[in-house]
């Protein structure tokens, strides 16, 4: 047998303790590994509880059982899992409630449940898309302001001296907007911190992350978000977005808010987990075609970071919701931009079009393109692994609200620093022509009607900067410039994701790689006057940005379109599909992707699309959690209290059985009940002594389970008096009696299978006889 041990730490702010390579409890509460039991044929009645438990993917020992011809153990590593995670429901429990209640229900009953469907989705996407119209006219406003105060000071003391002056009044109020946002996160909701986006990778995937998707979080993502982005820190606004739409869609498609307590008595059939995680796909495809105008990038993106069970009609709901969320954004934006009705503004980066003849490629020119995929992957693997040591650093050392938000203002003022010296000590100089799309130019040094060319990329917001750099014409830039500007915005980029602020990476990893994108097609201009005719600096800095991406966030077929959508053209569509699957690979050899990096950081128990090659050694006798604690079909009140209150066998789901002898012999399984039913029944007294002596009792119903949906209370808060206790409690009508279950001989990859397709939270492991 295999001897599968696993190490667990909690990764919760509070406890400072917990470090990489500390010793931790393991999942089944132990204090020291111990090895599984040797099992005989159907002795004893199994369940998996958390496959996560065993790191397949690690380097397996060559002893071998000659029997099998398998390993014999698995040796444990230093990749952690966190106890502070639990799954999501996603598998409807069809108890005898569910089915009566379903019987019930009419034909034109569904009909309206459908339409219901369609108006939470349509409220999903007006709501995102209001929220990213808020968040780019504030952005755009305090930019605004602070950036021409600092320019009437730079132009003013430009010519008298004392620039340090300038200097001082950028860095302090960069500081400030983002000790601001800083606190807000750090002190009131440390969730709402970086873009959400593994948060909700992992909700989708079936993972409880505490506090996502709450009111609280969206209010401080907005703030914050506007904060970082204004205070001038090397983050965009688009990725917390897709975190704010997922929020949008928990919050509207349960008819009530948790936080506010406000219950708007709608839409109560769709409060559980598997309803409620498709209205949170279709939030994170309306928070990316907000983001950036690509509903069709939106739906992509939630299929490729969600689950495998997907339906028709719920991929026209999620694109229904992306497509509102997009034509409101560009409604509302036309207004603001006093040209009502002209829906040129899809989302909130905007790459312009790309339609002159210089844009067009060759075919010579794909090989360059997959040569800068390779290149980007490179970079991405070495901006993953950079920020994978700097958020250890942070665990370890700036883990104190306090000192949070002192790195965040560090960041901020070095950044001010830093852009000022590079702005200051530039010598490209730019003709300031009629047709220029600098909105803050600073001539600083430069001569009359010229302006610093290294000021239009640090002086802007990022998404202003990124059009720049892929629109500006020949000449704009000098090669020196892009490339201390790539050096310096990388290293400042890889230093901030991670702070204890809402921001995300995607404009800052497009702002870097269409730096050094122009930046080789000057170079490939200047090799032969044949080059300068093809090599346009715009075509190479759009790849560029899309290797950069690629390279560090490791998406495909969504960034993709996304890139596609962004453009407008879909000439480009090859070469961007070839770059980014380049850059995948190539950085998929060196280092993850940076959302799978701080999901493991976090000891999420995330489970990937297929299951590791390694796990053909497994069978389901060898990963599963032993001993289950079972429940009996009717069942003493005391004992199911002490159960749920015993925190050394935490469970989730338990196995109901039927003993069918008096024998010691194992009781056969009939059913599956989850510890948040029990406490429903318990709250509610549902004792059959009760129900005998009161005639008149109310019949417990699914409303009762849904009104205590999500927010369980714990076993703790109910009362059980000792006369209670003495009670039983009949659990027949409430477990569902069709739970998924394998045989102990089944593969590790068939079971992984079951938990991904179907988004399982239990299986059950029985013998030829279902015990």
């Amino acid at each position: 047998m295999a001897n599968i041990t696993k190490k667990v730490s909690w990764s919760s702010r509070g406890d400072e303790s917990a470090l990489v390579g500390e010793e931790t409890p393991l999942l089944n509460g132990s204090e020291q590994p111990r090895p599984l039991r040797q099992m005989s044929s159907g002795n004893t009645i199994f369940q998996i509880d958390r496959l996560s438990t065993v790191d397949l993917e690690e380097e397996i020992t060559t002893e071998e059982d000659p029997g099998r011809g398998r390993p014999k153990e698995i040796p444990h590593n230093e990749k952690l899992l966190s106890l502070k995670f639990e799954s999501l429901d996603y598998d409807n429990i069809e108890n005898q409630l569910f089915l009566e209640e379903e019987r019930r229900m009419s034909f034109m009953s569904f009909r309206c449940l459908e339409i219901s469907r369609w108006v939470i989705c349509g409220l999903i996407g007006f709501l995102t898309g209001l929220i990213a119209c808020f968040i780019d006219i504030v952005v755009e406003q305090l930019a605004g302001i602070k950036y021409k105060v600092i320019k009437e000071n730079i132009v003013k003391f430009t010519e008298a001296g004392g620039l340090s002056i300038s200097l001082i009044l950028w860095a302090v109020l960069n500081s400030s907007f983002v000790m601001l946002g800083a606190v807000m996160v750090a002190f009131f909701e440390p969730i709402a911190a970086g873009s959400g986006i593994p948060q909700i990778k992992c909700y989708l995937n079936g993972i409880k992350i505490p506090r996502v998707v709450r009111l609280k979080t969206l209010v401080i993502k907005v703030c914050g978000v506007i904060c970082s982005v204004v205070g001038g820190l090397a983050v965009g606004k688009e990725g917390p977005m897709i975190h704010s739409g997922a929020v949008v869609a928990a919050g509207v498609s349960q008819g009530r808010s948790t936080s506010l307590k406000r219950d708007f008595k709608i839409f109560e059939y769709f409060r559980r987990d598997t309803e409620k995680r498709d209205f949170v796909s279709a939030g994170a495809a309306a928070g990316v075609s907000a983001a950036f105008g690509a509903p069709v990038g939106g739906v992509l993106f939630s299929l490729e970071e969600g689950a495998s069970f997907w339906n028709q009609m719920l991929t026209w709901r999620i694109f229904f919701a992306s497509m509102i969320s997009t034509f409101t954004l560009n409604f509302i934006l036309s207004i603001y931009h006093n040209k009502p009705g002209d829906l040129s503004n899809p989302g909130l980066i905007n790459f312009g079009r790309f339609e002159s003849e210089a844009m067009a490629y060759n075919f010579y020119e794909i090989p360059l393109f997959i040569a800068m995929g390779a290149v980007g992957g490179i970079l991405g693997a070495l901006f993953n692994f950079l920020n994978y040591w700097l958020t250890i650093f942070r665990i370890r050392y700036v883990h104190r609200p306090c000192l949070q938000v002192m790195e965040a203002m560090l960041v901020a003022a070095v950044t001010a620093t830093v852009a000022f010296t590079m702005i200051y000590f530039s010598i490209d100089c730019q003709p300031l022509g009629p047709d220029h799309n600098e909105e803050y130019p600073l001539q600083l040094f430069c001569a009359d009607g010229e302006y610093n060319s290294m000021a239009t990329a640090f002086f802007n917001t990022p998404e202003k900067s990124v059009r720049s750099l892929l629109h500006n014409p020949r000449g704009t830039y000098n090669s020196l410039t892009l490339g201390l500007f790539t050096l310096t915005y990388f290293l400042l980029a890889c230093w901030t994701y991670g702070l204890a602020v809402s921001a995300g990476v995607f404009i800052p990893s497009l702002l870097i790689g269409a730096a050094w994108g122009r930046l080789c097609g000057i170079l490939l201009a200047s090799t032969t006057s044949t080059a300068s005719m093809w090599a346009d600096p715009g075509k190479y800095a759009l790849i560029g940005a899309a290797a950069q991406l690629g390279g560090i966030v490791r998406m495909t077929l969504s960034l993709t379109v996304i890139m596609v959508e962004a453009t407008g053209n879909v000439t480009y569509g090859l070469p961007i599909m070839l770059v980014l699957m380049t850059a995948k690979i190539v950085g998929d050899y060196f280092q993850e992707g940076l959302y799978d990096i701080h999901i493991k950081l976090q000891s999420v128990p995330f489970l990937h699309w297929e299951a590791p090659a390694t796990s053909h050694w497994l069978i389901a006798r060898e990963v599963m959690s032993s001993p289950v604690t079972c429940l009996n079909r009717i069942e003493k009140v005391g004992t199911i209290v002490d159960i749920l209150s015993n925190t050394s066998t935490n469970h989730n789901g338990f196995p109901v059985v039927v003993q069918v002898s008096a024998d010691d012999e194992p009781a056969k399984l009939c059913g599956l009940i989850l510890r948040s039913q029990l406490i429903v029944l318990l709250k509610h007294k549902v004792f059959v002594e009760l129900a005998r002596t009161r005639l008149t009792q109310r019949k417990l119903q699914l409303k009762d389970f849904r009104d205590a949906y999500p927010r369980f209370p714990p076993i703790q808060s109910i009362h059980v008096s000792q006369d209670e206790r003495e009670c039983m409690m009949d659990l027949t009508e409430f477990m569902n009696p069709t739970p998924y279950t394998v045989p102990l001989e089944t593969s590790l990859p068939r079971v992984f299978k079951l938990f991904r397709a179907l988004g399982l939270r239990h299986l059950v492991v029985v013998d030829d006889e279902n015990r």
